[in-house]
């Protein structure tokens, strides 16, 4: 189970980098960025570590496991949003806005689990742009 934790955790950032090098800069590229970060969490391998992560709500020995894994892929998905976002954590605020776009990544990937929220997630990722851009000193 770890070991599935761990890959799908490093194919997501791995899909992130690979990603990274189609972006635009300026403007358009916090709207991209957020458009992959969303997207990623609306996907399969997201719908795998769900998986995990209920099945070691039951299971303290999986508990104890996926909880560091997790932390560790937390802290990744982190570097790599601010990486592509290209923005400065020191400025007050930004790094909670990072962290605020990678849980509303989360958040939208559950909705869209049992129905296609694609429509609903596109529309709210409208919205976070106008919001997430001038907050994190968009270039």
């Amino acid at each position: 189970m770890a070991a599935a934790v761990e890959h799908v955790g490093e194919v997501q950032i791995v899909e992130l980098r690979r990603r990274a090098g189609e972006l635009p800069t300026g403007e358009s590229r916090t709207e991209r960025v957020v458009d992959m970060v969303l997207n990623l969490y609306a996907g399969p391998l997201f719908r795998a570590a769900l998986h995990l992560w209920v099945a070691a709500s039951t299971d303290e020995a999986l508990r104890r496991t996926l909880v560091p894994l997790e932390a560790r892929v937390g802290r990744e998905a982190h570097r790599v949003a601010v990486e592509l976002l290209d923005v400065d954590e020191s400025h007050p605020g930004v790094r909670e806005m990072v962290q605020a776009t990678l849980d509303l990544a989360r958040g939208l990937g559950l909705a869209n689990l049992l129905t296609d929220d694609t429509k609903r997630r596109q529309q709210i990722a409208r919205q976070w742009i106008q919001v997430l851009g001038p907050a994190v000193g968009e270039k």
